[in-house]
């Protein structure tokens, strides 16, 4: 039937999804407007905005401003009784202390995804992991924002070696909690939780279960357009 769509098979076994009659395959591509002028009216520590002219599919000129950010990764660390890490953070765009999974940015062009986020996982919480995987690639707020996150599930986790790492501003009073996940799924959709990559880590490591199994995920290097990177 026109217009509906079908999957070739379950997660993560099928690769493509169309919509029948329209020849439409259901994955993000790259593509790149006519920016007739580009300025950056702030730079900030890490981050700064940009205001492009962007050319629109009927020939008007619109200004976009967004953010530029340097990428992140984040950990979804699953210990060996079903439990995830969390660690509970001030977060002071929001005004909200919120529980979130171990995350930081990629300070480095180019840098390795998986060792970023082998030494968050290291500084944030002084956990290791021995099984790495790609759980989930997003945009945060792809509106406004060009930042990219590669979200890794780590499992067989173990406590780091040495001293710990020495945290300032809001990492100084950081809280710790290892919840079930069937817990944080019913939080999730309770509206009792709304960091994103712990939103969508959580659920994609469901829905992960329930397609093609957790060592069907992607390896730890597999690529990432979004932000290249050497192996």
């Amino acid at each position: 039937m026109a217009g509906v769509h079908t999957f070739n098979g379950a997660h993560p076994g099928f690769s493509q999804v169309r919509l029948e009659g329209l020849g439409m395959t259901i994955k993000d591509t790259p593509e790149e407007w006519e920016i007739r002028a580009t300025e950056t009216p702030f730079v900030g520590n890490k981050t700064s905005v940009r205001t492009d002219e962007v050319v629109m599919p009927d020939g008007s000129v619109a200004r976009r401003d967004y953010q530029v950010h340097p990428g992140s990764v984040a950990v979804l660390a699953l210990d060996g009784e079903d439990r995830v890490l969390l660690i509970r953070q001030y977060r002071h765009p929001v005004r909200q202390k919120l529980w979130e999974i171990p995350a930081g940015l990629l300070d480095i062009p180019g840098e390795n995804p998986l060792h970023a986020a082998q030494r968050e996982l290291y500084e944030e919480a002084h956990v290791k992991a021995e099984d790495w995987r790609v759980l989930t690639d997003l945009y945060t707020t792809p509106g406004g924002c060009d930042e990219a996150v590669r979200i890794f599930l780590a499992r067989d986790l173990s406590e780091a070696e040495g001293e710990r790492f020495e945290t300032e501003h809001e990492e100084i009073d950081l809280e710790y909690a290892r919840v079930p996940v069937d817990e944080l799924v019913r939080l999730v959709l309770a509206g009792d939780l709304h960091n994103n990559c712990l939103v969508t880590g959580v659920l994609s490591l469901v829905a992960a279960r329930t397609g093609g199994g957790l060592d069907a995920l992607r390896p730890a290097d597999a690529p990432w357009p979004a932000r290249p990177f050497a192996v």
